[in-house]
Parts: structure tokens; C-alpha cells; sequence
């Protein structure tokens, strides 16, 4: 599904927020490399589970066609810096929900990017139908999970010694969910 572009001035940056396009698919293939190798809230290391520029323009695609499906780009200087995607069931007993994941630039961090893309994702979901969104995050991940706290989402549960990260210790991994009562 598509949304109408939105414009954020914050902290003398400038960026637009607005649905992926089959022509971002190269930039997101790289952008997705470099983020997962600046911080270990992703679930890969850099280079793991790639996804090409045909992978991509088949996603952007099949999201685009799909009414439970959102990808949105954050844009700099016409320059993605960001990303976050909603991904939704065909089932009948899961067509009520999507799961949530955002990533964005380090450079980018503390410009509300993340928080946007959230919220537009939030919008998006409210104005559709769609009742109920869960996200995983790292237990370590403190401003993220306040974040999403603040935005209305639930800790449902905890996947305990989930991750290991490069210090060799296993870490957590919390479930959280927002249900739209409306």
C-alpha cells in the first residue's frame, strides 16, 4: 500500500518520509548492509541475509500491491537514510495484524526519523483496519523500547537468551504489541 509523502524539518534536518519505490531498490539494498553493520539491535550482522536490488523491487512491489503490507523510506537529500515496513498475513486468524521493523542510519540517529516512521506506520494501520501491531526488539535497546511504550506498545513476552552478540553473551529479546481498541 502506498501513503502520502510527509515533510519534517527537525534539529536543521531536512527529510521526507513516503512509501518505497521500485527505483530505491538499489540504495535500499546498501543502506540495509551499512545499518546492519553499525549496531547490533538488528537481527543480522552486516552482509547476512542479503537482499539484492531484484530482491528488493519484488518486495517494494508485492507491498505495494498488498493492503496489509506498508514499506516506507525516510529520504535525505534524496538519499534513503532509512526504513521501516509493516508486513501483514493472508491468513484469516492473522489478517488483523502486521509486524513492524524500522531501521535507520547511525548518522541519522536523534533526528525523530525512527519515531516517524513509526508513527506514520501507526496511522497507517488505525486508518486501515488493521487492529493489532507487534515488533521484537533487544532487551538492550532502551530508547527503543520507551519509544514504542510511549506510542502505546505492550511488552507480551520475552525470548530469553535469544541473541548473541559479539561480546559472546546472550541477550533477550522482548515482544511487544499495540492493539488498536477504536
Amino acid at each position: 500500500m502506498r501513503v502520502t509523502q510527509k515533510d519534517f524539518y527537525i534539529r536543521n534536518l531536512r527529510y521526507i518520509i513516503r512509501s518505497a519505490k521500485e527505483k530505491d531498490a538499489k540504495n535500499m539494498s546498501e543502506v540495509r548492509v551499512q545499518i546492519d553493520g553499525e549496531t547490533e539491535n538488528m537481527d543480522r550482522e552486516k552482509g547476512e541475509a542479503y537482499i539484492d536490488e531484484s530482491g528488493f523491487k519484488q518486495i517494494i512491489n508485492d507491498d505495494t500491491e498488498s493492503v496489509s503490507n506498508l514499506f516506507l523510506v525516510a529520504e535525505v537529500n534524496e538519499r534513503i537514510v532509512g526504513f521501516s515496513r509493516c508486513e501483514g498475513n493472508k491468513l484469516k486468524r492473522s489478517s488483523h495484524k502486521v509486524e513492524f521493523g524500522v531501521c535507520v542510519l547511525k548518522e541519522y540517529w536523534g533526528y525523530g526519523i525512527g519515531k516517524n516512521l513509526l508513527k506514520e506506520s501507526i496511522h497507517w494501520a488505525d486508518s486501515n483496519e488493521i487492529k493489532k501491531i507487534t515488533l521484537s526488539v533487544l532487551e538492550t535497546n532502551d530508547k527503543a523500547i520507551e519509544l514504542y511504550k510511549r506510542y502505546g506498545f505492550e511488552v507480551e513476552g520475552i525470548l530469553k537468551k535469544d541473541k548473541i552478540l559479539t561480546d559472546g553473551n546472550y541477550y533477550n529479546t522482548i515482544l511487544m504489541g499495540r492493539f488498536d481498541r477504536n
